[in-house]
Protein backbone atom coordinates (compact mmCIF):
# COMPACT_ATOMS: atom_id res chain seq x y z
CA UNK A 1 0.00 0.00 0.00
CA UNK A 2 1.12 3.30 -1.03
CA UNK A 3 1.44 6.12 1.62
CA UNK A 4 0.49 9.09 1.09
CA UNK A 5 3.48 10.75 1.49
CA UNK A 6 4.50 8.57 -1.18
CA UNK A 7 2.11 9.81 -3.37
CA UNK A 8 2.28 13.27 -2.98
CA UNK A 9 5.98 13.35 -3.75
CA UNK A 10 5.37 11.35 -7.22
CA UNK A 11 2.67 14.21 -7.72
CA UNK A 12 5.20 16.96 -7.06
CA UNK A 13 7.89 15.21 -9.50
CA UNK A 14 5.09 14.96 -11.95
CA UNK A 15 4.15 18.68 -11.50
CA UNK A 16 7.79 19.62 -11.94
CA UNK A 17 8.74 17.72 -14.96
CA UNK A 18 5.60 18.38 -16.96
CA UNK A 19 4.84 22.09 -16.55
CA UNK A 20 1.55 21.33 -18.47
CA UNK A 21 0.19 20.63 -14.97
CA UNK A 22 0.81 24.21 -14.08
CA UNK A 23 -2.03 26.68 -14.83
CA UNK A 24 0.10 30.03 -14.96
CA UNK A 25 2.08 28.58 -17.98
CA UNK A 26 1.79 28.97 -21.49
CA UNK A 27 2.41 25.27 -21.80
CA UNK A 28 -0.90 24.53 -20.15
CA UNK A 29 -3.19 21.96 -22.28
CA UNK A 30 -6.67 23.11 -22.96
CA UNK A 31 -8.19 20.52 -24.31
CA UNK A 32 -8.14 17.27 -22.23
CA UNK A 33 -6.99 14.91 -25.40
CA UNK A 34 -3.70 17.52 -25.67
CA UNK A 35 -3.26 16.68 -22.09
CA UNK A 36 -3.58 13.15 -22.15
CA UNK A 37 -0.86 12.98 -24.81
CA UNK A 38 1.86 15.33 -23.14
CA UNK A 39 0.87 12.97 -20.29
CA UNK A 40 1.54 9.67 -22.19
CA UNK A 41 4.86 11.17 -23.60
CA UNK A 42 6.20 12.47 -20.14
CA UNK A 43 5.28 9.11 -18.55
CA UNK A 44 7.09 7.42 -21.93
CA UNK A 45 10.31 9.53 -21.44
CA UNK A 46 10.30 8.90 -17.59
CA UNK A 47 10.34 5.45 -17.82
CA UNK A 48 12.39 4.76 -20.72
CA UNK A 49 14.40 7.22 -21.64
CA UNK A 50 15.48 8.96 -17.94
CA UNK A 51 18.25 7.25 -15.95
CA UNK A 52 17.42 7.08 -12.12
CA UNK A 53 20.12 7.11 -9.78
CA UNK A 54 18.81 5.22 -7.15
CA UNK A 55 17.76 2.09 -9.67
CA UNK A 56 21.18 2.58 -12.02
CA UNK A 57 19.25 2.54 -15.13
CA UNK A 58 15.51 3.17 -15.64
CA UNK A 59 12.39 1.73 -14.27
CA UNK A 60 11.52 0.10 -17.63
CA UNK A 61 14.73 -1.82 -17.62
CA UNK A 62 14.73 -2.27 -13.80
CA UNK A 63 11.48 -4.38 -14.38
CA UNK A 64 12.89 -6.12 -17.40
CA UNK A 65 10.60 -4.59 -20.29
CA UNK A 66 13.93 -3.45 -22.14
CA UNK A 67 17.35 -4.16 -22.20
CA UNK A 68 18.57 -1.18 -23.05
CA UNK A 69 18.41 2.44 -22.53
CA UNK A 70 16.20 4.28 -25.06
CA UNK A 71 17.12 7.71 -26.51
CA UNK A 72 14.90 10.15 -27.78
CA UNK A 73 15.38 8.77 -31.46
CA UNK A 74 13.58 5.54 -30.04
CA UNK A 75 11.05 7.24 -28.39
CA UNK A 76 10.16 9.65 -31.66
CA UNK A 77 10.06 6.15 -33.69
CA UNK A 78 7.28 4.32 -31.15
CA UNK A 79 5.26 7.29 -31.65
CA UNK A 80 5.27 7.93 -35.59
CA UNK A 81 4.32 4.07 -35.65
CA UNK A 82 1.57 4.36 -32.99
CA UNK A 83 0.52 7.40 -35.51
CA UNK A 84 0.80 4.95 -38.55
CA UNK A 85 -1.27 1.91 -36.57
CA UNK A 86 -3.97 5.19 -35.73
CA UNK A 87 -4.26 6.35 -39.48
CA UNK A 88 -4.41 3.05 -40.82
CA UNK A 89 -7.39 1.69 -38.39
CA UNK A 90 -8.91 4.98 -39.69
CA UNK A 91 -8.54 4.37 -43.23
CA UNK A 92 -9.84 0.58 -43.23
CA UNK A 93 -12.52 1.52 -40.87
CA UNK A 94 -13.68 4.28 -43.26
Amino acid sequence: MLACASLAHANWHIRMGNRRMTRLTNAFSKKAENHAHMMAIYFMHYNFVRLHQTLKGTPAMAAGVTGKLWEMADLVAVLKEWEAAIRSAVTIGA
